[in-house]
């Protein structure tokens, strides 16, 4: 219709969400529903974050703030890049929105004209490339490979560059597909990217302290320091803080963009909530020993997963170092029929019978611009993941 923006018409719903809402409906009408579409701890916020809030609830602290943050929380985000990162900001350089998707849809925005182009390493988070084409750019995807851990090889990212391209989005450890990149993998790209003094990085480090199996965390403004002056590097509490619904990210870079970006944010939604700010401070300041602890249930999933889908017929699943996501590859599977006549065409058509017949929700790989896979979410209950794989190994020793 006439009266809706033709902007929509460059997007989608997200694919994600979708699942997930697909399933709690399913289960609304009393169906036995497992969903390991949704990339969310099971895990309780710690209470001395929970108790921040409360103490900056019962303390008024419930005003507008400044746009992109309250001077508190830049100062820890300041300490937390310079702890963890080794990266040096000033709180000028910080900007603080309402969960990482809007700053990454912030800097995009801000940023972007028509004919622009993003290059996205495939399989990809399924919001990057929508609010590249809200911006007005084009998304350009970088494809990786299976048998290559999906990780981006130099002379991938190099074949997908053109005078056109404005940012590269990196994301380490990766969703769907757990990837995570040593120093020196970033390093390989990086030395491509200073041939390329237009284009910009944005990293998206929002699972970087979710690595295992004894993997260091790096960052391209960190490996390569040449490259800080044209690198955002955001992050945010969701995922090791277990602060999904808080909604807080953050990301440091150059003033002019951090500028650019507050201005987008003061004609939108304004400030994050005070009241997660506050949590915010606590959760960068405080003790920090309970991810360590949430990792090793992770791994302990992880294997599990891993293990019970290579049992599964005509299932192939790398093991991936970080995250919560498993990203097997199904394609052995297309073209065969399940039990209920349903002609497995595409990995759309695998996870929508999956859910139908054997009630686990998985999200398919076209929404992640990876064919044909799924991602399983292994942030739930063991009990949980158990029931799930069993059930998708018989619903693929069903296939004909």
């Amino acid at each position: 219709m006439g009266f809706i923006a033709d902007s929509l018409n460059r997007i989608q719903p997200s694919a994600t969400i979708a699942v997930s809402t697909k399933a709690r409906q399913l289960a609304a009408q009393g169906r036995d529903i497992i969903s390991l579409s949704a990339g969310e701890p099971d895990f309780d916020t710690p209470d001395n974050i929970k108790e921040a809030a409360k103490r900056a609830l019962d303390a008024g602290k419930t005003k507008y703030t400044d746009v992109d943050g309250i001077p508190e929380l830049k100062a820890a985000i300041v300490a937390k890049f310079k702890r963890d990162n080794n990266l040096d900001y000033k709180p000028s350089q910080v900007s603080v929105g309402t969960g990482g998707k809007q700053v990454l849809y912030n800097a995009l925005l801000a940023t972007l004209n028509p004919g622009d182009e993003v290059v996205i390493p495939a399989p990809c988070w399924v919001s990057y490339a929508d609010i590249v084409l809200l911006g007005g750019g084009t998304p350009v995807f970088a494809p990786t490979t299976l048998e290559d851990g999906y990780r981006l090889k130099p002379e991938a990212l190099e074949k997908a560059i053109t005078p056109k391209t404005k940012w590269f989005i990196f994301n380490s450890p990766s969703n769907p597909t757990g990837t995570a990149y040593s120093h020196d993998d970033i390093k390989a790209l990086t030395d491509v990217l200073l041939r390329h003094e237009q284009v910009w990085v944005l990293t998206d480090d929002m699972y970087e302290h979710l690595l295992y199996d004894g993997l260091k965390f790096a960052t391209p403004a960190a490996v390569e320091p040449r490259l800080y002056g044209r690198t955002l590097t955001m992050n945010g509490l969701s995922k090791a803080y277990c602060m999904t619904g808080w909604r807080l990210g953050y990301a440091a870079g150059p003033e002019q963009l951090i500028n650019a970006m507050r201005k987008l944010q003061s004609q939108s939604t304004s400030n994050p909530s005070s009241i997660t700010q506050w949590a915010g401070v606590e959760a960068l300041n405080g003790p920090q020993d309970f991810i360590a602890h949430n990792n090793k249930i992770f791994v302990e999933r992880r294997d599990l997963v891993v293990s019970m889908l290579n049992q599964a017929k005509g299932i192939k699943c790398p093991n991936p170092q970080g995250a919560f996501y498993v990203y097997p590859s199904i394609k052995a599977l297309i073209g065969k029929t399940s039990k209920s006549g349903v002609k497995i065409a595409d990995d759309e058509a695998f996870v929508t019978a999956l859910l139908e017949e054997e009630g686990v929700a998985v999200v398919h790989g076209a929404a992640f611009e990876g064919s044909p896979s799924f991602r399983v979410s292994y942030a739930t209950s063991t009990e949980a993941l158990k029931d799930a794989c069993t059930r998708i190994q018989r619903f693929c020793g069903n296939l004909t």
